[in-house]
């Protein structure tokens, strides 16, 4: 596929402007240099979903989906976990990022035979070592992990997801939404596993509002404890239900390379956030999966500072909601937006 986004360049940001985000998918920020790695050390072959540039090769949504499974099946012991999650929040830390928010899927590393445990185990060995490396480079950095259900793996599925991670709670461990395809299932059919996951203390999330339209975070709002909504970008299509979102005090994840890469919208000039912005509703950028959409949180500030005329003050506003929604204590929170002032 001939990305959207490839003909754009910007000037790298290093560490000049402060970042975080709260929308990434964590087999989905697997870049392909170490997910080759990750390959061979299983004795698996993909050449024929990463092309000679080193980049994946998918034509449209569906296409997508299957291969990010595909790359996401290499990624299959405590070990990749952990080397993954220290690859990317060091890529992050390069580009400024002094916060990560990841989704992370039981129901994904079962079927590579992983238990939920197993995946703490891997994800919390990377998050330290990120941590301690970031903290010797002089630019610490934060983590936390968002538990979601699959939506086409099904509401009883989700049940189950949400009881796992209630009954298992872990200090990085903060919230709890739903991926997958958002074209099966109503928000509504999931609101047993979020009741679950409020009684357990998670705050929660949900993607809507991208290929569901309106309609769907509409749903969500309806049914689900949620006080963020994944992408929600679709809202700008609906006036009234942009005032609700004001209202509610709902943020909303934007992710614009992703959008635009996928085909939501022809570029990110023609993106509605600056429309959600002017209706007041609360909007951050974040990267989704990155390396599928060749973006960074780092590309993606950059690119929208170019194109719809944003200065540093307008940047830092998206880190600083970022900081404000996160699924963060207190303390940490005060601190990182301490180092944001």
């Amino acid at each position: 596929m001939t990305n959207k986004l490839s003909s754009l360049s910007y000037e790298p940001t290093g560490q000049k402007l402060p970042k975080a985000e709260l929308h990434c998918h964590l087999e989905g920020a697997a870049y392909p240099d170490l997910v080759r790695r990750l390959a061979a050390r299983h004795g698996a072959n993909l050449d024929d979903i990463i092309d000679d540039n080193g980049s994946y090769i998918w034509t449209d949504f569906t296409s997508f989906l299957q291969c990010w499974d595909r790359v996401a099946a290499v990624i299959r012991t405590p070990e990749d976990y952990a080397d993954l999650v220290e690859d990317y929040l060091k890529r992050n830390a390069e580009e400024g990022c002094l916060y990560t928010e990841f989704f992370i899927s039981p129901d994904h590393v079962a079927l590579m035979g992983m238990s939920y445990d197993n995946l703490l185990e891997g994800v919390a060995e990377g998050y330290e070592r990120a941590k301690t490396r970031s903290e010797k480079d002089g630019f610490p950095i934060e983590a936390r992990f968002i538990v979601t259900c699959v939506r086409h793996m099904g509401p009883e599925k989700a049940i189950g997801v949400a009881n796992t991670v209630a009954n298992r709670p872990h200090p990085l461990v903060t919230g709890f939404g739903m991926g997958g395809d958002e074209r099966m299932h109503s928000q509504k059919a999931f609101a047993p596993a979020y009741e679950i996951a409020t009684e357990a203390g998670l705050k929660c999330t949900t993607h809507a509002g991208e290929f569901g339209g309106p309609e769907s975070v509409i749903d969500a709002l309806d049914h689900l404890p949620v006080d963020r909504i994944g992408h929600g970008v679709r809202s700008s299509e609906d006036t009234d239900l942009m005032k609700r979102l004001v209202d509610e005090n709902i943020v909303l994840e934007v992710c614009p390379g992703s959008n635009v890469s996928l085909g939501l919208y022809d570029s990110r000039k023609d993106h509605p956030i600056d429309k959600l912005i002017q209706a007041g509703i609360k909007t951050t950028i974040s990267s989704d999966d990155p390396p599928f959409f060749h973006t960074s949180i780092g590309e993606d500030y950059d690119a929208m500072a170019q194109i719809k005329g944003w200065d540093r003050t307008t940047m830092l506003g998206f880190t600083k909601r970022s900081l404000q929604a996160a699924y963060l204590d207190e303390t940490t929170r005060c601190a990182l937006c301490e180092r944001v002032k």
